[in-house]
């Protein structure tokens, strides 16, 4: 899109610059893009938006906004978490960019704060005080933007992924200690290979962290299990 130049400018909302960044991507945004987008200069984006932090919040809460999670009452806490995450990976991985704006830091805004209160709200219908809630939704969703931000990073370039991988693969078969665990290895989805290993991971966090233990307590239990001899 052009922009304008003499006469007199136009008059952009917060509305628009959202819009507007959503039109361009997280993934590829820049104050310039957006400016571009709206027909206005950088300079007048500027008069709006304090800073590219400032233009990435407005639309990667408003993008994380739009998730509805669904739960199931019958799920137990282990449960409702992997199906939770599972549909967070979903939202993630349909808006290249916004992986890696929450593994930046969550919650940054409104959007993250709602998302992280309904379902800490969830665990506390589940027997949990609010602060082990919290402590709970925190662990098991750190892990899965984990997973979520290889996954949209790898998308960058699939074609030089592929060949990578190629090379990687040729490199363990031709090791023959490698190369006899690895042909032994299943074949699995990316979907079911986050389903299952976060699955492993949420089951760990939850027989630490049991309805009614108390936050210090919790982390007492993590910090032992990770105690190296």
């Amino acid at each position: 899109m052009a922009v304008r130049v003499g006469g007199r400018p136009r008059q952009i909302e917060r509305a628009d610059i959202i819009r507007a960044g959503r039109d361009v991507g997280l993934a590829d945004l820049t104050m310039g893009a957006v400016a571009s987008r709206l027909g206005v200069t950088t300079t007048a984006l500027y008069r709006h938006v304090d800073s590219r932090w400032t233009l990435e919040q407005l639309v990667g809460e408003d993008i994380l906004s739009d998730l509805v999670i669904r739960e199931d009452p019958s799920h137990d806490t282990a449960r409702h978490l992997l199906s939770v995450c599972l549909q967070l990976r979903t939202h993630l991985l349909d808006h290249p960019g916004l992986a890696r704006y929450v593994q930046t830091l969550f919650p940054r805004g409104e959007g993250g704060r709602r998302l992280l209160a309904s379902q800490a709200d969830a665990l506390v219908r589940r027997g949990y005080a609010q602060d082990a809630a919290i402590v709970l939704c925190s662990a098991a969703a750190s892990v899965l933007i984990g997973y979520a931000a290889t996954e949209d990073a790898q998308r960058d370039d699939p074609t030089g992924l592929t060949v990578q991988r190629e090379h990687a693969e040729a490199g363990i078969l031709s090791d023959p200690q490698l190369a006899q665990a690895h042909v032994a290895l299943p074949v699995v989805s990316p979907q079911d290979y986050v389903r299952v290993w976060l699955g492993c991971a949420i089951r760990a966090f939850v027989e630490a962290a049991p309805p009614g233990r108390p936050v210090e307590e919790i982390w007492a239990v993590l910090d032992a299990a990770a105690e190296v001899a």
